[in-house]
């Protein structure tokens, strides 16, 4: 209030008094108010300096820590251009003095209480206003867990600091911390060092013959069929393609990638692509990815990240690569000491869902302090992405079928006049995925959990022609994922589209034969069917007339009408579900669906949806949209969850 007044008076005397003299005159006020009002406060702070030193009394800094953060590389400037800075102008002269005069308080009247704690304090050169930083920094290190994460989460909530406060923990914090803040939603990611300069390819050398070494390097011994095909293939087509491209010609013999369709896109994004399809397939091996990691991997992969930010091919790939790695907990250090944390820390922020979910896995299964699962490679949790408060009891799974997607199979129905520049802005308008989305909104409490997995309409379009994966393999191919990622340890809904209803059948079939998964089988709750045909299919009868499904793969063939395979799961699921007394909701297409210019194909029909048990609801909509609601209103979601929010009323205390 006095500052206020004494400026008052000085407007006044601006008008009978020279500039210069008002200035001084003006500044002499308000330097002896601030002064005066600072020697108030010193009596006035003997309670906040009892506290502070109390924080410094539970505090013992390592000095070392200390004496090695002054010796660390960064030098803090102010970012401000001079030009902008108020240095002559009262404002900034009283901001500079306020400061002054509250820094002198608190240094003063810790002097004159300094003497009890003087010993911890005698040989470390730290400012006392700058205490709570290092106490937070002693307390992340505590034995005591409870005590570790209420620190990561004062840090996270800081957004009042001074950018070298936060280097200062970004410097001096360790692994576990720096993987806690990665995971807080509001860490500020100044709390994160930029990755290390990376090495300088090789002399004559390009991004596509390192992957190629790198691929060429890796062992081929103890691989399956499917990784020694993904690896030859690879380094056959990199070669041609690094050939053609020093001839000045593009001229792709053999095989052929079969992406490269046209001249005019650029051809290196599809080499790397699709190396790092074999590489992703080795990294699912423990010990290939100590190899990967040995070959300068992890820095590799940093620059084609940083490279192909427009490519969502290759940051998809990439990233599953080091979600794999992270699986193994000995190589964490070597992960963080080469940069991703903090690339990690900014994906994770990405309104792209899955840009933000495969930073999500790789930040979990990372996250030793706070998350027991793991989650393997086509595992990926869209809610809660984050650590929270929020204790989760129950799991959502979501299912997708042939040719669907972790994240595309979800997303909300397309509408022309949805621009996608605008999804990003209005998630309730438009979602690309509205289990993370909407589900995860209007059920906190639960985690939702989206597994992906290749299909292929036909083995002429195979990803690998030589894994041919029946319904038996992919089930239990998921349901190892799914155990690794804790799935049966809480109550369980399934939710599932199209063939991905006949792998959950699946699934719950062998758990129910394997003890050690009779957790997984007393926990399950529900299913929810979209479209999914337990009596077959049509889709393969169409094989004979067009070329698309030439060859119908192992997949179609499964679900054909007379598939002696699907009548037996059929009859075995109806009667299990009726002894466990599963709650169960099954929804169906009525319009056909357009595959390419030449099928028009009803895929699932009603009589082929009903299950026998739960509500079946026919819905005016396609194959492909059962599953895609086209508003939050709509009623897909909202019977969805309805559905969902019944059955386990008692598990989440409604």
């Amino acid at each position: 209030m006095a500052l206020a007044m004494t400026c008052v008076v000085c407007c006044r005397r601006m008008k009978t008094s020279p500039p210069s003299l008002h200035i001084n005159t003006c500044w002499r006020e308000i330097r002896n108010i601030i002064r005066f009002t600072g020697s108030l406060i010193l009596g006035g702070s003997l309670f906040l300096t009892y506290e502070v030193l109390s924080l410094k009394k539970s505090l013992t800094l390592d000095t070392k820590v200390v004496e090695k953060e002054k010796m660390k590389s960064y030098i803090y400037v102010n970012a401000v251009p001079f030009d902008n800075r108020e240095s002559y102008g009262i404002t900034y002269q009283a901001r500079k003095e306020l400061h002054k005069a509250v820094r002198n308080v608190l240094v003063t009247s810790a002097k004159i209480l300094r003497n009890p704690f003087a010993e911890t304090f005698s040989t470390v050169d730290v400012a006392d206003h700058e205490c709570p930083v290092w106490l937070l920094l002693r307390k992340s290190t505590s034995p005591d867990k409870a005590v570790r994460l209420q620190a990561v989460r004062e840090m996270s909530q800081a957004h009042h600091w001074h950018d070298y406060q936060y280097r200062i923990i970004a410097q001096a914090c360790d692994l576990r911390t720096l993987v806690g803040l990665a995971r807080s939603q509001e860490s500020d990611l100044r709390f994160f060092l930029p990755p290390p300069p990376l090495p300088a390819l090789k002399e004559d050398s390009s991004i596509e013959e390192e992957l190629r070494h790198l691929l060429a390097a890796l062992p081929q011994t103890e691989v399956d069929e499917c990784i020694q095909y993904f690896t030859s293939l690879a380094l056959s087509e990199t070669s041609q393609s690094l050939a053609a491209q020093k001839g000045g010609l593009w001229c792709f013999g053999g095989n052929g990638l079969p992406y490269m369709e046209s001249f005019g896109k650029a051809p290196s994004a599809t080499v790397e692509t699709f190396c790092l399809e074999a590489i992703v397939k080795h990294s699912e091996i423990p010990t290939h990815c100590d190899e990967i990691v040995a070959l300068g991997g992890l820095q590799l992969l940093q620059r084609l990240y940083r490279l192909y930010r427009d490519c969502p091919k290759v940051q998809r790939n990439v990233m599953r690569v080091i979600g794999n790695l992270a699986l193994n907990e000995h190589l964490h250090p070597v992960i963080v000491g080469s940069g991703w944390v903090s690339l990690l820390a900014e994906a994770l922020k990405s309104q792209r869902i899955m840009e933000a979910s495969h930073a999500a896995r790789t930040l979990a299964n990372m996250d030793r302090e706070t998350v027991h699962e793991k989650y393997p490679d086509g595992v990926y949790v869209l809610h809660p992405q984050c650590r929270s408060s929020q204790p989760i009891k129950a799991d959502v799974l979501f299912i997708h079928g042939l040719m669907g997607a972790a994240f595309r199979t979800w997303r909300q129905q397309d509408r022309e006049q949805v621009l996608m520049e605008k999804v990003l802005e209005d998630e309730d308008r438009y979602t690309t995925c509205w289990p993370k989305t909407w589900l995860a909104r209007d059920l906190p409490a639960l985690r939702v959990i989206s597994v992906e997995y290749d299909t292929s309409l036909s083995d002429w379009r195979a990803r690998c022609p030589v894994e041919r994966k029946s319904i038996a393999f992919r089930s239990s191919e998921l349901l190892g994922k799914l155990r690794a990622a804790g799935v049966g340890d809480r109550p369980i809904i399934w939710v599932s589209h199209s063939m991905g209803g006949l792998l959950v059948k699946k699934m719950l079939i062998e758990a129910s034969k394997r003890p050690e998964l009779s957790a997984l089988i007393r926990n399950t709750r529900g299913v929810i069917f979209y479209s999914v045909p337990h009596h077959g299919s049509r889709l393969a009868e169409y094989s004979v007339n067009y070329r698309y499904l030439l060859f119908p793969s192992l997949e179609v063939k499964e679900l054909s009408k007379d598939s002696p395979a699907l009548k037996a799961l059929q009859d075995e699921f109806l009667e299990f579900a009726k002894d466990k007394n599963f709650q169960v909701l099954n929804f169906v297409e009525t319009l056909p669906t357009h595959i390419g210019s030449m099928i028009k194909l009803h895929v699932v029909p009603v009589e082929s949806a009903d299950l026998g048990i739960g509500d079946l609801i026919p819905v005016d909509v396609n194959h492909l949209n059962i599953c895609k609601p086209k508003t939050k209103d709509a009623f897909l979601y909202q019977r969805t969850l309805q559905f969902i929010h019944d059955t386990l009323a008692k598990d989440l205390g409604n």
